[in-house]
């Protein structure tokens, strides 16, 4: 049984592995120098920049069931997030986690007294809800899911439209409301977390466990043919079965225009001699002038993202730039503006525009029917674009194409 991967992301190493563990030996084929696709981390001038702000949430089924906490030396960050205007700010903390903010929470000008029972009230609904219930649930906004919930415009405003827009990489909160539900779930009976050694270790950590897996980097390939896999190198692979865990819409002729294009965001990395955080928490800035959208010190949560003691800030930018090529001048005199440090202090390191960010999803699942996965009986699928834009929903795609696959082997009609 010759077992073609292509694409060496997150699904297609979880798809390697399964495959490995059914007892097949696959040949995974990746374009690029490294495996992890969206979840990788560059060395740049003594620091370890992620590819876009990523985190693990630890509640996820999937990372549970296919990684060791332990091996990657989670880093976390504190629950909550501070608020941050010119010349204030303010925090909000989960009181469920940490009752010694109660207090602190009451008074908290993030929203009213209302808004924070509400708070407390949906995390315990949600809390009883399964994974699929909620992914059942109506398919509506998450603006207009919050409204409904009862949330004030203030709170909106001040949290949950900043915070979820860094997420979702979208402004208005048009992000179906399954999608809200689920990752606030997540956050509720979790932690959000990175390695200490950066999101790449997690690419690694799968990769580590494949045995019998033959993978081949820098390997393009340029297109499908029935069961002939085409390489930009010229060379041919003949293959039994080919699972595509990259963009099928590029090497299937059949899939071209049915991918909805992907949502973008701009990171920026700066170095500062230390954090003005002072702790692992994530920075939200509300004001819908400001071109950012939150900020982390990243050596804030893992000291091991600077080698040569400076603080390395992690800037997200989800709004479009007419001028990228102002976007590190006028993100820094933003800086200022927030910080009370002046903007020459900051010194860039690196801007990523990553223009494949996150899959925009309509129609959002947390579990793969086989028939959404196979095309044909000797080709299937994996990406979390075939479910929700998450870490959880790659590894969910990954198994289950191997599972579709293995049943048309066991049944072939």
């Amino acid at each position: 049984m010759k077992v073609i991967v292509i694409g060496a992301g997150i699904s297609g190493l979880i798809a390697a592995y399964e495959l490995e563990r059914s007892g097949i030996s696959p040949i995974l084929l990746e374009g690029t120098d490294r495996v992890g696709g969206r979840v990788t981390t560059d060395e740049v001038d003594g620091f370890l920049l992620d590819r876009g702000f990523q985190v693990l949430l630890t509640a996820y089924p999937e990372a549970k069931r296919y990684l060791d906490f332990e091996e990657l030396k989670l880093k976390k960050f504190d629950s909550g997030a501070i608020i941050l205007n010119p010349g204030s700010s303010f925090t909000i903390q989960d009181p469920l986690r940490q009752p010694s903010a109660m207090l602190g929470m009451a008074f908290s000008p993030v929203g009213t007294l209302r808004d924070k029972l509400k708070i407390y009230k949906l995390t315990k609904q949600l809390s009883k809800k399964s994974i699929d219930e909620i992914f059942e649930s109506n398919d509506i906004s998450t603006l207009a899911y919050l409204k409904g919930f009862g949330f004030s415009d203030k709170i909106i405003d001040n949290f949950f439209k900043p915070f979820f827009k860094g997420i979702f990489l979208e402004n208005e909160l048009s992000t179906s409301a399954r999608m809200f539900q689920f990752v606030f779930k997540m956050f509720g009976e979790g932690f959000a977390a990175v390695p200490e050694g950066g999101m790449r270790m997690i690419s690694e950590h799968l990769r580590s466990k494949l045995n019998q897996t033959d993978l081949r980097l820098n390997t393009v390939v340029e297109k499908i043919e029935g069961n002939q896999v085409w390489l930009k190198n010229g060379e041919i692979i003949q293959a039994d079965k080919i699972i595509i865990a990259s963009r099928p819409d590029r090497i299937l002729t059949q899939m071209e225009g049915q991918l909805k294009p992907y949502r973008f965001v701009y990171n920026l990395y700066f170095s500062l001699e230390k954090s003005f955080l002072a702790r692992p928490i994530i920075g939200l800035i509300p004001d819908d002038k400001f071109l950012i959208n939150n900020i982390v010190f990243m050596t804030d949560v893992s000291k091991t993202y600077s080698s040569n003691k400076k603080a390395l800030l992690s800037v997200s930018v989800v709004k479009k730039v007419e001028n990228p090529s102002s976007l590190e001048k006028l993100v820094s005199i933003e800086l200022e503006a927030l910080s009370g440090i002046s903007s020459e202090y900051f010194k860039h390191i690196k801007t990523y525009e990553i223009k494949e960010a996150l899959p925009d999803v309509d129609d959002m699942k947390s579990n793969l029917p086989f028939t959404n996965s196979k095309v044909y009986d000797h080709i299937f699928l994996a990406g979390d674009y075939l479910l929700n834009g998450s870490i959880n929903a790659a590894m969910t795609s990954g198994r289950k194409a191997v599972e579709a696959m293995l049943l048309t082997i066991q049944d072939p009609h």
